[in-house]
């Protein structure tokens, strides 16, 4: 039986309010399809060499049929993506929103959220069942644009951190990395930072590994397009099964993924050299949900591990962390695993990196 509102208790301008939010939501979450084909298309990169333009030079400019690129491009102008021109009916997208959305290494790119939207959106089915069984839904099982649009995703992050915040706050680690080691990248997916950490150390030497065996195929293609397969090798392998000895194990956004991330922090120790460590990055959180809900970002990451993280550590019949874990816990799990040493290395806006020795 629908339950009845009792519209006497209802405060009206409140009501107005909240419908007014949920009526934006939804203009964004309709126009996020658009936003995406302009990616795909090739729209936006058209629209920002173009700076402004006419229906008719973005359609020549893009190879998209004229009509389509009216519509589109008035979808943008309501939603404010781009500027109109009335007298001179033509459309504009300002430097600053190509760099959100047109330029792949900008340090502001955006992009790639909305690949990750439509990849969310086609398994809209199978994570309705699952959330009614208690079941998982694997990192395999997603669609295909799951895996670029995360290394997309990520590889801004990893631009505009890795270097400057992440690797610098372990201490002597950069230094380690420039003489020579060897280093495992678990997780890895398409390999993007363990690429990017090979063209920047050429002296040590990296290994992916992800059980995931079409990410690995496109992980080995970039190495040799970058031109480190000399010194960077992927392998199809899970988190309690790769071999060899490391100096550094690495685990980008994956710990709170893991069925079992306990098992997965233990074998890394058991990897281990003599004097290595682990490091961990994370999603920025705190320890309780009062206080994740202060931070902006967390919109982004709880829908994000209810999506993907959750259902993939379900999967594994796991604890099942999820991507809004906290530190406490996170390094619980380190402890847990027989490290005697786990901490917080940095705190950024966006990220927790946790440094752990056995």
């Amino acid at each position: 039986m629908t339950a009845q509102i009792d519209a006497t208790a209802l405060d009206f301008g409140r009501l107005e309010e909240f419908a007014g939010k949920v009526g934006a939501d939804q203009a964004a979450a309709y126009n996020a399809i658009l936003v995406y084909l302009g990616d795909r298309l090739g729209l936006w990169r058209a629209l920002a060499d173009l700076g402004t333009t006419s229906v008719g030079d973005l359609a020549e400019r893009s190879g998209v049929t004229p009509r389509y690129v009216q519509e589109w491009l008035s979808a943008q102008a309501a939603n404010g993506y781009v500027a109109y021109d009335g007298a001179e009916d033509s459309f504009t997208l300002s430097v600053e929103a190509a760099a959100v959305l047109a330029e792949e290494e900008s340090p502001a790119a955006m992009m790639p959220g909305f690949e990750l939207i439509a990849s969310v959106w086609a398994a809209a089915d199978r994570l309705a069942n699952v959330y009614i069984t208690g079941e998982g839904m694997a990192w395999h099982e997603h669609d295909p644009r799951l895996f670029s649009a995360v290394a997309r995703f990520y590889g801004t992050a990893y631009r505009n951190s890795l270097f400057s915040e992440w690797l610098p706050a372990v201490d002597g680690l950069v230094e380690r990395l420039t003489t020579g080691i060897r280093v495992l990248d678990v997780g890895c997916g398409l390999g993007v930072p363990t690429i990017m950490l090979a063209e920047a150390f050429p002296n040590s030497t990296f290994v992916g590994a992800d059980y995931h065996e079409e990410s690995i195929r496109l992980a080995r293609a970039a190495a040799e397009e970058a031109g480190v397969s000399d010194r960077v090798r992927f392998e199809v392998s899970d988190a309690v099964s790769y071999e060899g000895a490391y100096d550094l194990v690495l685990f980008f956004d994956a710990v709170h993924d893991f069925g079992d991330p306990v098992a997965a922090l233990a074998h890394a120790r058991q990897a281990l050299a003599p004097s290595g460590r682990v490091v961990a990055v994370e999603p920025f959180a705190e320890d309780t949900l009062e206080a994740n809900l202060a931070n902006p970002m967390a919109a982004v990451f709880y829908v994000g591990s209810s999506a993907l993280c959750v259902p993939h550590s379900m999967s594994e019949g796991g604890s099942a962390l999820g991507a809004q874990a906290g530190p406490a816990r996170l390094t619980g799990a380190f402890r847990d695993a027989g490290f005697t040493s786990a901490d917080v290395a940095v705190a950024t806006a966006t990220n927790l990196v946790i440094e752990a020795r056995s």
